[in-house]
């Protein structure tokens, strides 16, 4: 399938408030690595390797404490989880960023996980129409890194043996496939989390959610 491009138009306040949280983290991002495409991936990755986890650990909580099976939301929740982290590692290897740069990445992610956690415990809506527009803001920022590498204006080196790998690409993958791999990764997410987003809203959720 190809890759689109789709945004959410936000309808109520916990939305407006969900997209306005994510253009806040955007411009942290880029103040940080705006025109460094690489690293600001990985900054980007950094948090993205969060809302899975932490969900995955409320609803796994959730099933325990209902006494029900959870109908494979928390499987789900942690592979998306596992997925962005290993988008982290891919960008690890390429930026191999300094020691302050991991302190920065270490704290980031711990002060999003309590961030997160928290809108997470008050509004699992909320929670996930955030990653679907984090995810919307990953998309472009990767298109936009795409179409540089296409334009000729940054290098195109052959893919990290840990992509190569993790996607089951050919020896001869370069950057660019992976950049293709990852963005149609996080469509999917967005895809996902705006679902889940829609069955809080209306009401809609499976029974053992309810």
């Amino acid at each position: 399938m190809a890759f689109e491009h789709s945004h959410y138009l936000p309808e109520t306040f916990s939305e407006k408030l969900a997209l306005f949280v994510t253009r806040v983290l955007k411009k942290t991002l880029n103040f940080f690595y705006g025109k460094h495409l690489a690293k600001r991936a990985m900054l980007l990755e950094t948090v993205a390797a969060v809302p899975g986890m932490v969900a995955g650990i409320f609803n796994h909580l959730k099933a325990l404490r209902r006494m029900k099976d959870d109908g494979g939301w928390i499987k789900e929740l942690l592979d998306e989880a596992d997925n962005e982290r290993m988008h982290l590692m891919i960008f690890l290897k390429v930026t191999k960023p300094s020691i302050i740069e991991r302190i920065l990445v270490m704290a980031l992610q711990f002060i999003f996980i309590l961030v997160y956690g928290l809108i997470y415990l008050f509004s699992s809506k909320t929670a996930h129409r955030i990653v679907g527009y984090f995810e919307e803001e990953a998309c472009n920022s990767y298109s936009e890194y795409i179409s540089q590498i296409q334009a000729g204006l940054l290098p195109n080196p052959l893919a990290p043996s840990i992509a190569i790998k993790y996607y089951d690409l050919p020896d001869s993958a370069s950057f660019l496939d992976v950049l293709v791999c990852i963005r149609d990764d996080e469509a999917e997410h967005r895809d996902k989390n705006h679902n889940i987003a829609d069955l809080y809203k209306n009401n809609q959720l499976p029974e053992h959610q309810s």
